[in-house]
């Protein structure tokens, strides 16, 4: 060994034949499982807008209200209906037992007793159908108030205080980022090695992952979307980011090395290999990675050994 040469402190480690997992790279986007945006049934002119864009808000925050004083005149005169029809049902129930009593004295005739019955009847109807109507307000008056209808952040704000509303108007948009769906394109060879509820291994913006598949469905030119679940509790991984599902194919030999041996110097990825003549550098090519581990497609082979440094150290020569 050249005495110039210096060794790297660290673990020695042989490389072998390795079994690993023959994957297919899908490239997809990850969105939340919740967003919506928010409208409302309502004609009026938005008086208060309570979020701005970025806001973080609880499930069943009021986010928004409209003018809602048409429907507070309509249920007056709703309530004067039910009123009304109630004292005609009232005295329709005094004109039935009235004219029963005269047809039991044979004071009535029959027909007196029908048409008073039928009128007890359309003052039911009037009853019901006065109370359907102020249910009818009361529920197109709680549109007046936007809530939130889960936890999340609101992403976009379409309206302004001044502004009209109207049915079907986007007002404002929210998402809850604290789960993701993960959404790829695959061949159906691909996709029939995939089930329900497979864990599988992913990438989000370079993060790997494990994701959880929610399901497979065809789409046009002869592949299957996949669909998959990540966690996102702390949202760290934004909405909108770019994804990868790394999809099982089978299995093959390969060499692998973990990613704590790995060396980069700009563009290139290395590893300190341990020869008889002192340390050296040895660039490789990567190809796929399962948990802590890299394959290695180019520059090691079985038997080769490799140093894992035990801490940040001077820079080993690179192979000539």
């Amino acid at each position: 060994m050249r005495a110039d040469v210096p060794r790297l402190p660290g673990t020695v480690i042989v490389v072998k034949d390795t079994t690993v997992q023959t994957s297919f790279a899908a490239a997809g986007t990850a969105q939340p499982i919740q967003q919506a945006t928010l409208s409302t049934k309502l004609m009026g002119t938005v008086t208060e807008v309570l979020v701005h864009e970025g806001d973080v808000v609880a499930a069943g925050a009021t986010l928004l209200r409209i003018d809602a004083s048409d429907l507070t005149a309509k249920s007056a005169q709703i309530a004067a209906s039910i009123a009304d029809a109630e004292a005609m049902r009232r005295d329709a129930v005094t004109q039935v037992g009235r004219i029963r009593a005269l047809y039991a004295d044979s004071a009535a005739t029959r027909a007196q007793v029908d048409a008073a019955e039928t009128g007890l009847l359309r003052a039911d109807a009037a009853v019901r159908a006065a109370n359907a109507g102020a249910v009818e307000v009361s529920s197109l008056a709680a549109y007046s108030v936007i809530r939130a209808p889960f936890a999340g952040v609101i992403t976009k704000r379409f309206v302004d205080p001044g502004a009209f509303a109207a049915p079907g108007t986007p007002l404002l948009s929210i998402q809850d980022g604290r789960r993701l769906r993960l959404t790829a394109n695959a061949t159906p060879d691909v996709a029939r090695t995939l089930r329900r509820g497979q864990v599988v291994d992913a990438t989000i913006e370079g993060a790997s992952m494990r994701a959880t598949v929610e399901g497979i469905v065809p789409t046009s030119g002869n592949l299957y979307a996949i669909n998959a679940l990540v966690a996102n509790s702390s949202s760290v991984i934004l909405p909108g980011s770019t994804a990868t599902l790394l999809l099982p194919l089978g299995e093959h030999v390969a060499v692998v090395v973990p990613a704590s041996a790995l060396v980069r110097q700009g563009d290139l990825t290395g590893v300190t290999i341990r020869t008889a003549a002192g340390d050296e550098t040895r660039w490789v090519r990567l190809g796929t990675k399962t948990g802590d581990l890299f394959e290695v497609t180019a520059g090691l082979q079985a038997g080769d050994q490799i140093v894992i440094p035990a801490a940040q150290t001077h820079a080993i020569p690179a192979a000539r």
